[in-house]
């Protein structure tokens, strides 16, 4: 039985890895398609990703926002995504639930998903995660701001080597070089006089997590 409840209104780091921590995301089709799909699968109705896929089928150069916009789908969100990372073998979310059992109710749906895509393509069977997510409740304002930071530049944390500004993550958004509709980020930049405040510590505080014991809980990636 999980030990973490959730709550409405309530903050929480969630993580995940692959399998004996095998890669869960090996080409750029399957970051898009898992970013793609945070977007339909965090609705209180079903149904999103074959509704999505009979909509491209006739409107190919058209993207989600246009999906919703043209009145395809009326998103019904469950949870609020207010930072991701994508890494090659685990990602990591921050997640305010907004509806009863919104944040299970995702969850659980993220995984199928994305689990019968990467076994269908990669001709796998069996489990593709490392048993079920780990989440812990956010219960202060510095962490949350602290863990932002620590999610935001997971990538970086993790020392993989890219030349370009890792995409796969909402670091860009927080940053003013994209505004992807995927995140809620005011709670946490509503904090900061501007983003190159929010730049400065995030990049100051790696070394503050670092040193900050009672921080070391709420990482959860053991």
């Amino acid at each position: 039985m999980r030990k973490t409840k959730f709550a409405n209104g309530e903050y929480y780091h969630i993580f995940n890895r692959g399998v004996d921590k095998r890669e869960v995301f090996s080409d750029i089709q399957d970051y898009e398609r898992f970013l793609l799909s945070m977007k339909l699968l965090n609705d209180k109705n079903d149904g999103a990703m074959i509704e999505w896929r009979d909509f491209k089928k006739y409107n190919p150069n058209t993207d989600y926002d246009d999906f919703l916009k043209l009145g395809f789908r009326k998103n019904k969100k469950i949870i609020d995504i207010v930072a991701y990372c994508l890494n090659p073998n685990h990602y990591h979310f921050i997640l305010k639930q907004t509806s009863a059992k919104g944040i299970e109710k995702f969850m659980h749906k993220i995984a199928i998903s994305h689990t019968k895509h990467y076994n269908d393509k990669y001709k796998r069977n069996g489990s593709l995660f490392q048993g079920s997510y780990k989440a812990i409740m956010i219960d202060s304002d510095e962490y949350l701001l602290h863990l932002s930071a620590y999610v935001n530049k997971n990538h970086y944390i993790h020392g993989y080597k890219e030349k370009q500004e890792w995409k796969y993550s909402s670091l860009p958004d927080y940053l003013g070089k994209r505004n992807d509709s995927l995140v809620k980020k005011d709670i946490i930049l509503d904090q900061f006089r501007g983003i190159e405040n929010y730049k400065k510590f995030i990049n100051d505080s790696s070394a503050y997590t670092k040193n900050k014991k009672e921080l070391q809980r709420y990482l959860i990636e053991k």
